[in-house]
C-alpha cells in the first residue's frame, strides 16, 4: 500500500536470503484500491487542459471513481547450496483486473497497464470495455558465495534515483544483472546494468500510447500497458553504490548512474537516528546529454545539468509519535520549457527525496522549486495507525515568462491491520495550479480526494 514508504537508508537492490533445499517460499498478497474526487470536469483553456477526472464533480459518483482489484503472487526456492556456493531462484506474477466494475461501480481505472477498447476520441469518453491483463513481474536467479551475491533477470530494484514504486495497485519492474558485496565492515557495494523496464520512464524512449492511463483515466499509473518491457533510457544504464554505517548512528550513502547515451546523475545521503533525534540531508545531480533524442524531441541543443538538495530533521518518541520537517530545493536548468526532475524511474511516480508529497507527486522535483514538507504519524494502540502530511511547493518562471505551477496537498490517514488484512482510509485536500482548472480560469482549485486500501497479506 502507499502507506507504506521504502526505506532509502536500506535501498539494497537484492536481498540474498538463502531457504531450505527442500524449501519452496509462497507469499503475496490481493489488493482493492478505490479512489474518487470532486474534480469539476476537464476543460481547455488558455492554461491547458484540466486534470478532472470525470463529468458530475462529485465525490463518489462513478465518473470520479476508479477502482483495481490485483493479485501478486511469488515463489522463490534453493536450486543448490553447499559449504561454498548457493543458488537461488524467484518468480512473481501479476494480475490486474477490474472485476467488472468500470462503468458501472466506477467510470476509471487505477492502474495503467490496462489496456482499453471502444475508446471515445478524448478522455472524456470512457472505455466500454477495460481488459484484464497479467504478467511475469519478476524472474531471476541468484548466486552467493561468501560475501557477494549476483542476482540476474527480472526483479525488483530499489536506489535513489531508479526504484520499483510499491504504492501503486500495481509495481514496476527491471531486466538487470546486480552485484552485491558485504565484505568491508559496516559496508554494502553495489553494482548494477539495467536493460529494460515495464515503468512509464521519465527519460525513456519507451511510450505508453496505448493504454488506458494515456487518457487520464488510471490514477496510480507506474506500469506501461500490458505490463510490456521495453528498453531503460535509450541503451540501458548502469549504477554503483555504498552505503555504509560504520560511523554509528550515521547512515551514508552514495551513488552514481550512467543512462547510456541520454544521462548521469549521482545521488549523496546522510541519516542520523540518536535517541529519538532524526536528522538527514540529501544532495543530487544530473546532467542530460543534448544528443539524446530525449533531448531533440525537447527542442535541447545543449547539454543541461542540474541539482537538488534536501534536509529533514524530526523526533521520533516509540510507540507515541514521530515528527519530522523537512525542506528541498531544485536548481535552475535554465531551459524555460524542461521540467526536469530526479526520479528516473517512472514519469508519474515519487522520487525519494524527504519532501515528497504523500500523493502529488512530480512537483517537488521541478527546476526551480522550493517545497516544505510536515509529516507527524501517530499510532493509537487498539484503533489505528493516523498520520498527518502537509506538503507546499513554490516554482519560480525559471527564465521562462510565467511561474509553474505551485502545489499544496494536506492528506491525512488511518491504518490498521486485521491479521493478514491491512486497511487503510485517506483524505487528501489539493490545490495545485495545473490541476481542476474550471472553464474560464488560469488556475486550478482546490479538490477533496478519498481513496480507500485493502491487501489481503498470505
Amino acid at each position: 500500500m502507499k502507506i507504506v514508504k521504502m526505506s532509502l537508508a536500506a535501498a539494497v537492490l537484492v536481498g540474498a536470503s538463502a531457504f531450505a533445499v527442500d524449501n519452496v517460499k509462497i507469499s503475496g498478497d490481493a489488493q482493492v484500491f478505490y479512489n474518487t474526487n470532486d474534480m469539476t470536469p476537464s476543460y481547455t483553456n488558455t492554461v491547458g487542459t484540466g486534470a478532472g477526472t470525470g463529468t458530475s464533480g462529485n465525490l463518489f459518483d462513478k465518473e470520479n471513481s476508479a477502482a483495481d482489484a490485483a493479485l501478486h503472487l511469488n515463489v522463490s526456492a534453493d536450486l543448490a547450496k553447499n559449504d561454498l556456493v548457493s543458488v537461488s531462484a524467484g518468480a512473481g506474477f501479476t494480475a490486474l483486473s477490474t472485476l467488472g466494475l468500470e462503468n458501472n461501480f466506477v467510470s476509471n481505472v487505477w492502474g495503467g497497464s490496462h489496456t482499453a477498447s471502444n475508446l471515445g476520441t478524448n478522455g472524456s469518453n470512457y472505455p466500454a470495455k477495460v481488459d484484464t491483463n497479467s504478467w511475469f513481474n519478476e524472474a531471476w536467479i541468484a548466486i552467493s558465495a561468501g560475501n557477494t551475491t549476483a542476482k540476474v533477470g527480472r526483479m525488483e530494484l530499489d536506489t535513489p534515483l531508479a526504484f520499483t514504486e510499491t504504492w501503486s495497485v500495481e509495481k514496476n519492474t527491471f531486466e538487470a544483472a546486480v552485484l552485491i558485496n558485504t565484505d568491508l565492515p559496516d559496508t554494502t557495494l553495489v553494482g548494477a546494468y539495467v536493460g529494460n523496464g515495464n515503468g512509464t520512464e521519465t527519460f525513456g524512449a519507451a511510450g505508453n500510447a496505448d493504454s488506458v492511463s494515456s487518457l487520464n483515466l488510471a490514477v496510480g499509473a507506474v506500469v506501461n500497458s500490458n505490463g510490456r518491457f521495453e528498453t531503460y533510457g535509450e541503451n540501458g544504464a548502469y549504477a554503483a553504490g555504498i552505503i555504509n554505517n560504520s560511523i554509528k548512528p550515521l547512515t551514508v550513502q552514495a551513488w552514481y548512474y550512467d543512462v547510456s547515451k541520454l544521462a548521469q546523475a549521482y545521488w549523496l545521503q546522510a541519516d542520523v537516528s540518536m535517541e529519538g533525534i532524526l536528522a538527514g540531508a540529501q544532495y543530487s545531480g544530473i546532467n542530460l546529454e543534448k544528443g539524446s533524442s530525449f533531448a531533440v524531441a525537447n527542442g535541447i541543443t545543449k547539454d543541461i545539468d542540474n541539482d537538488v538538495y534536501a534536509l529533514m530533521l524530526g523526533y521520533e518518541m516509540k510507540d507515541m509519535f514521530t515528527a519530522k520537517v523537512s525542506y528541498s530545493s531544485v536548481g535552475k536548468e535554465e531551459l524555460a520549457g524542461l521540467a526536469a526532475g530526479f526520479n528516473t524511474a517512472t514519469s508519474s511516480g515519487a522520487s525519494k527525496l524527504y519532501t515528497e508529497a504523500w500523493w502529488s507527486y512530480g512537483y517537488v522535483v521541478r527546476a526551480d522549486t522550493k517545497a516544505y514538507n510536515v509529516t507527524v504519524e501517530v499510532p493509537v494502540k487498539d484503533i489505528a495507525d493516523f498520520g498527518v502530511y502537509y506538503t507546499n511547493t513554490d516554482s519560480g518562471k525559471n527564465g521562462g515568462a510565467t511561474d509553474r505551477a505551485d502545489m499544496t496537498e494536506v492528506t491525512l490517514t488511518a491504518s490498521r491491520s486485521f491479521g493478514p488484512l491491512d486497511a487503510s482510509l485517506v483524505y487528501s485536500n489539493i490545490k495545485a495550479d495545473d490541476q481542476n482548472i474550471k472553464a474560464g480560469a488560469t488556475k486550478g482549485t482546490a479538490y477533496n480526494q478519498v481513496q480507500a486500501y485493502l491487501t489481503l497479506n498470505f
